[in-house]
């Protein structure tokens, strides 16, 4: 019922994942295609880095890091990492990506409400992920409804925490753009790093649209054992 393929998952369920599964290939044919585009010399490292100077974050590092797509920011060691395709090519699509991450160190250095307020949550929602899906057997097999709708409420906490990342997400790529346009990238150049960033975007509102929709199946089967059980009374 939980794990396995039911009315409510087909209805509310699969479509997101199916969503889900175009954004990721969206992503990335839409970084290998934007990769052949020149950004005019300018690489990934150039990009991070002229924005890091920029506002002043001299301190931050930017490292290479192995794999497709596993550029990330990590404020615990203040250092962009940049994947294999981004780090020295001077493409579209990695002064794009450079410049994402740029802007999460941007985000940790003036200190954004949403990536605090995110940074904060995830401890919880950690456990809270960990304990939902027990919680709520536990609920339905001892017949307490307040436990499975606890287990419903923990899993809803990793569901807050994909509502935390759109805005976080959002605005590194606001940032970058504005940054990129300021450093000299204009015209079809920063058409390019906009699309593979929108791309990018969708894959954080397809999580959210997965998580959102799983939340709902598992409220609507816990509420509805608790309505089956006053009918049979």
């Amino acid at each position: 019922m939980f794990y396995g393929i039911d009315y409510l998952y087909i209805v509310l369920v699969l479509p997101c994942v199916l969503f889900a599964l175009w954004a990721q290939m969206n992503v990335k044919t839409t970084f290998a295609k934007y990769s052949k585009t020149s950004s005019g010399g300018m690489t990934g490292f150039d990009s991070a880095r002229r924005i890091l100077d920029a506002n002043g974050l001299y301190s931050v590092g930017i490292a290479r890091v192995s794999g497709e797509l596993t550029d990330h920011y990590n404020p615990s060691d203040n250092t962009i990492y940049l994947s294999d395709n981004v780090y020295d090519k001077a493409t579209a699509a990695a002064v794009g990506v450079a410049a994402h991450e740029a802007g999460h160190a941007v985000q940790h250095a003036v200190g954004y409400t949403p990536m605090k307020l995110r940074s904060a949550i995830i401890p919880v929602t950690q456990i809270g992920s960990n304990l939902a899906m027990p919680l709520i057997l536990l609920g339905i097999f001892l017949s307490i409804r307040p436990l499975a709708m606890a287990g419903v409420i923990a899993f809803g906490l990793s569901t807050l925490f994909q509502l935390v990342t759109l805005p976080v997400e959002f605005d590194a790529s606001g940032r970058a753009l504005k940054a990129l346009e300021a450093n000299g990238l204009s015209g079809e150049n920063l058409g390019s790093a906009k699309r593979v960033l929108r791309a990018a975007a969708l894959t954080y509102v397809a999580a959210l649209a997965v998580s959102l929709a799983n939340l709902l199946r598992l409220f609507i089967i816990v509420a509805g054992r608790g309505n089956n059980r006053k009918n049979d009374r």
